[in-house]
């Protein structure tokens, strides 16, 4: 199994609920950082994505809690693709306090073309960029919820 992208961030006071933990919407945020930076590491700025003619958008979001994070705790979140489709990219995210699993999760997100938002393939430079990430079987069959 390849190793996953890893992003390493440290929980800002502003980033927490009056129970002095990660408010859970804050994860969201946390996730579409580290995708971002996944994205970088594999494919290259974004920016030459949608200067290509394509994007990618979520259309779904998945959240599992088991532990809260805090202020000042440093964070790791460890992604994998775990789908890599014709037209969906589906990553999976762990979000670790040192070797502890505070949170559990994925998004997945569809390629659409930037003049009118429709869906449309994955180029072949962006999927063999996320390989680097991929799970063995991530691209099986067809896309899944597509």
């Amino acid at each position: 199994m390849p190793a996953p992208f890893t992003h390493a961030l440290r929980v800002r006071y502003g980033e927490c609920d009056p129970q002095g933990i990660v408010f859970n919407a804050n994860y969201l945020l946390y996730f579409d950082v580290a995708f971002t930076e996944l994205w970088r590491a594999a494919v290259g700025p974004w920016a030459e994505m949608v200067a290509s003619g394509v994007d990618v958008v979520v259309a779904e979001a998945h959240l599992g809690f088991r532990a809260p994070a805090r202020f000042d705790d440093e964070l790791e979140l460890r992604l994998r693709i775990a789908r890599l489709g014709t037209t969906a990219i589906t990553t999976e995210i762990e979000v670790m306090r040192s070797e502890e699993l505070l949170l559990t999760g994925w998004l997945r997100h569809v390629c659409v073309d930037t003049q009118g938002w429709q869906k449309t393939d994955l180029p072949t430079w962006v999927r063999s960029g996320l390989r680097r990430f991929a799970l063995p079987d991530a691209e099986r069959g067809e896309d899944l919820l597509a």
